[in-house]
């Protein structure tokens, strides 16, 4: 039976889609199915990791949600555009697919003010689930707690927390970790990212562990590197000796487990 592994923050620019892209290529890397659903349907943008455009995504979660399209319509093989860059172009062989939400001005609007029906989402991640036969569904979530996202945290079998080593962000996961315990989410997992080099990443892990109670699967340092790539590639496909990399191969290999 395929897994369902939720990547969440409280609050937004915390690096989810980075992460949550890089997990899911990792996963495929090593010989997974593996499917990934753009949920932060007010704000997406996981799809530019993967050199997906507007005009390339003919068909979005959002068709699926208003009615217009089987969700497997809405699933994209990546890796295998000719212009691929050369991390996602990694994954032209592995079984990795992205259910993009739309960019469209209009159609975000229409989710603002319309909504959707939650339980629509649920019966399409069974479908993928089913139809193509994953190993693992990985849903990048919208950050904070609304009904879709605690949908997704109910559904899974792990989830991922993702917090900076900052106040803000310390107090929206311990609201977050509340709500997931309350849902009795199996495996919940802390990811600290954009760590500042200056501080030592173990003494940064056994700070938010104590202060959590639950294991932290990585600390990824601040990077200039990943930030001058500008969402352009996958980081680790296209620098795996670089420390992020190696660290979210780490996570990888923990969350996976």
């Amino acid at each position: 039976m395929s897994k369902i592994i939720s990547i969440h923050s409280f609050r937004g620019g915390t690096g989810k889609s980075n992460v949550t892209a890089n997990l899911a290529a990792q996963a495929a890397k090593a010989g997974k199915r593996v499917a990934i659903v753009d949920s932060d349907i007010q704000s997406p943008g996981i799809h530019v990791l993967f050199g997906l455009d507007e005009n390339s995504m003919q068909k979005t979660l959002n068709d699926y949600l208003h009615g217009d399209c089987a969700i497997t319509d809405a699933a994209y093989p990546v890796g295998r555009e000719a212009a691929a860059k050369s991390g996602v172009a990694q994954l032209a062989d592995k079984n990795l697919w992205l259910v993009p939400s739309s960019i469209k001005t209009s159609e975000i609007s229409r989710v603002l003010r319309d909504g959707y029906d939650v339980n629509i989402l649920n019966k399409g991640l069974k479908t993928l689930r089913r139809d193509l036969q994953l190993d693992y569904l990985f849903i990048d979530t919208h950050p904070g707690l609304n009904e879709e996202t605690l949908l997704s945290i109910a559904m899974s079998d792990t989830m991922v927390i993702i917090l900076r080593p900052d106040q803000q962000d310390f107090q929206g996961t311990a609201v977050t970790l509340d709500v997931a315990r309350s849902l009795d989410v199996p495996n919940i997992r802390l990811l600290v990212n954009k760590a500042l080099s200056k501080y030592d990443p173990g003494q940064i892990q056994n700070a938010v562990e104590t202060q959590f109670s639950e294991k932290v699967v990585a600390v990824l340092p601040l990077s200039e590197d990943m930030v001058e790539l500008a969402s352009s590639d996958l980081f680790s496909l296209r620098f795996p000796d670089h420390d992020w990399s190696k660290e979210i191969i780490r996570a990888a290999g923990l969350i996976l487990d």
